[in-house]
C-alpha cells in the first residue's frame, strides 16, 4: 500500500472508531513497522487532520473533546507524573484510578507492574488498560458525563461502599494555601471522598500549577493523604507547609514524557 492509501485509511479508521489507535495496532493493521506508521502520523499532523497521544494517536475531532483539552493543558507535567504513580503500583494489588486527566497517565504506565486489578469511572482509561492482558480491569457503573468520559452519579457510590482498595489515585482541580483539595462538582467532590475512605493507601496526583488555583467543591485535605506526587515549580516557602501536611514527590517532567513526535523544546515554560 502506498505511504498516501494508508493514510488516508488511518484517517478513515479513526473517523469510524471514534477513539484512540495506538501505533503498534496500526502497525498490525497495515502489516507494516511502527516506524513506517510514525512516518505517517508526522504527516498526518502536518495536515491537521490528527493529534498524537501517548503511544498513538486521535482524530482531531475527537480531541478538541473537552476531556481532551484538558488532557492536552501541561501534558509532559501530567505524564511525569503518571510515571512515577505507576512505580508505586506493586505487582498483585487492587488499586482505584479516578477519570483525572492526571490519573489518566497513571493508568497508561501499569503495563510493566504485572498481574493486577484496577477499578475506575474513567471510560478514557479502557483503551489504554485493554492493551496490557495481566491487568484485570473492573468499571465503576453510573452516569456517562459524554465531555468529560467519566462515570458519577448514586451507582458508583453504592459499589464504592462495598469494596476496598491497596491504593486509590486521584486528581484534584485546584490545592489552596490551606493544602485543602477541591474539584469543580459537588457530585464529583462526594464520589472523591468515598475513594479515599475504602482505600489503604491514598495518593493525590497534581502538578504544582494546581496550587493556588480556582474551584469551589473542597474534597478533603493534604493530610489525608499518604503521598502527594507533583512536579518541582513551587518556590521552597510555598512548599514549606504542606510538607508538614504529608509526603511529597517532585516528578521530573523529560522529554520521555511528551508525545511522540513533538519537540523537546515543548517543555520549556510549563
Amino acid at each position: 500500500m502506498k505511504p498516501l492509501e494508508r493514510q488516508i485509511q488511518i484517517v478513515a479508521r479513526l473517523r469510524a472508531l471514534q477513539r484512540e489507535m495506538s501505533v503498534e495496532e496500526l502497525a498490525a493493521l497495515f502489516s507494516t513497522s511502527p516506524l513506517t506508521i510514525r512516518r505517517d502520523l508526522d504527516r498526518l499532523i502536518g495536515e491537521g487532520q490528527i493529534l498524537r497521544t501517548h503511544g498513538g494517536c486521535v482524530l482531531r475531532s475527537i480531541a478538541e473533546s473537552p476531556f481532551q483539552k484538558r488532557l492536552s493543558v501541561h501534558y509532559a507535567l501530567k505524564a511525569a507524573i503518571g510515571r512515577a504513580a505507576a512505580a508505586e503500583v506493586q505487582r498483585g494489588q487492587v488499586i482505584l484510578i479516578d477519570d483525572g486527566s492526571t490519573t489518566y497517565h497513571l493508568a497508561a504506565g501499569l503495563g510493566e507492574v504485572g498481574a493486577l486489578t484496577v477499578y475506575t469511572n474513567s471510560i478514557a482509561i479502557i483503551p489504554l488498560i485493554s492493551r496490557f492482558p495481566q491487568v484485570l480491569l473492573r468499571i465503576l457503573g453510573g452516569d456517562y458525563h459524554r465531555d468529560l468520559k467519566f462515570l458519577g452519579g448514586s451507582i458508583p457510590e453504592w459499589i464504592l461502599e462495598r469494596l476496598e482498595f491497596d491504593q486509590a489515585f486521584v486528581g484534584a482541580d485546584a490545592i489552596d494555601a490551606d493544602g485543602r483539595c477541591l474539584v469543580g462538582d459537588l457530585v464529583v467532590a462526594r464520589l472523591t471522598q468515598l475513594m479515599l475512605q475504602r482505600a489503604r493507601r491514598r495518593i493525590l496526583l497534581a502538578d504544582h500549577t494546581k496550587v493556588g488555583g480556582s474551584s469551589h467543591a473542597v474534597y478533603g485535605s493534604l493530610r489525608e493523604f499518604d503521598l502527594w506526587i507533583t512536579t518541582a515549580g513551587l518556590e521552597p516557602i510555598r512548599i514549606a507547609p504542606f510538607r508538614e501536611m504529608t509526603r511529597i514527590l517532585e516528578a521530573e517532567a523529560g522529554a520521555e514524557d511528551l508525545p511522540p513526535g513533538e519537540k523537546e523544546e515543548e517543555l520549556s515554560g510549563q
